[in-house]
């Protein structure tokens, strides 16, 4: 059988697989899923990681999943289960995908979307350790789309259990509470808030993980020298547009949106995700808010630039 053939197969049951998911999702609930698992008694942990993998794979959704190993097997052993079986899933999707498609998508790797799939096989494992910590894209969606780089299969699998795990935790505990709250177990006030307190450090992982993916700040000195060079940053003016054309003017070349509209506009920088980009405002407060919205968004090379225009200015640099 040629390899162009067991693509088209492989295609054919992802799709047909996915199609089903989509047909039976209804009939697929946690209460079905709890009794089936528990027809293969001693065995059942096993059968779910397969059929929490196999979901992973046909796009089932892991919240469902990931409550229900916490209701049927505890804390402990359920985020055992869920996460074995969520990496086992994700190592699967990634594979597929990789087999299908890695080669086309390599000749068509060009342009702004080349350099975005280079960024990311140059971050490598720590891009896969910030997606997993900061889940800015769907799961499911995400194993495929990074089976498409040349990620090395072996960090993608290492980094994802270890950064999947607060996560697991959290909503298997939640799974588990659930479980507790309506038979009605003891200490369920504790375990319920015990339940909200992992929920809140997990919301929080994004501003901690936006924080450590700003780059140093540029002086104006810096950021001049850069524009001078082959890899110039994208220079990101976040004033008001009164501001962008006013008194101060602005860098050749820059982009404005205003601080106000960037998180409904960051959309338009989809290109720069994995390049270095310039935050400039009148000083530099506004580009701290800036900057903060674009790496909890993702963006892997932020950097504000100190005192901004003001400092721009007062070095006598040219303006339009």
């Amino acid at each position: 059988m040629n390899k162009a053939l067991i693509r088209i197969i492989l295609l054919l049951v992802v799709a047909i697989g996915i199609a089903a998911m989509v047909l039976y999702r209804d009939s697929l609930s946690a209460e079905a899923l709890e009794q089936w698992v528990a027809e293969y008694g001693s065995a059942g942990g096993i059968v779910f990681m397969l059929l929490y993998a196999v979901g992973t794979v046909f796009f089932f959704p892991g919240s469902v999943l990931t409550l229900a190993g916490g209701a049927m097997f505890g804390p402990v052993m359920g985020t055992v289960y869920n996460l074995t079986g969520a990496t086992l899933g994700a190592g699967l999707a990634f594979l597929v995908a990789r087999y299908i498609a890695s080669d086309w998508v390599e000749t068509k790797s060009t342009g702004h979307l080349g350099q975005l799939k280079k960024g990311v096989e140059q971050e490598g494992w720590r891009f896969v350790a910030f997606v997993r910590l900061v889940p800015l894209f769907p799961f499911n969606a995400l194993n495929y789309a990074l089976g498409l780089t040349r990620i090395k299969l072996s960090h993608y699998l290492i980094a994802s259990y270890i950064c999947m795990l607060p996560g697991a935790i959290a909503y298997t505990y939640l799974g588990y509470a659930g479980r507790e709250a309506m038979s009605g177990g003891e200490g369920l006030m504790q375990k319920i808030l015990l339940a909200l307190a992992l929920l809140a450090v997990v919301s929080f992982l994004p501003r901690i993980i936006g924080r450590l993916r700003e780059g140093p700040k540029f002086t104006t000195d810096e950021l001049k020298q850069r524009l001078e060079q082959a890899d110039k940053p994208l220079v990101l003016d976040v004033r008001v547009v009164d501001e962008y054309v006013g008194e101060q003017g602005h860098i050749a070349g820059s982009m404005n949106i205003p601080l106000e509209e960037l998180g409904k506009r960051v959309h338009e920088l989809n290109d720069f995700v994995e390049s270095p980009v310039a935050l400039v405002c009148r000083t530099d407060r506004r580009s701290a808010k800036a900057a903060m919205i674009l790496a909890k968004e993702g963006f892997a090379d932020v950097h504000i630039v100190v005192n901004g225009m003001t400092g721009w200015n007062e070095k006598g640099y040219p303006v339009e």
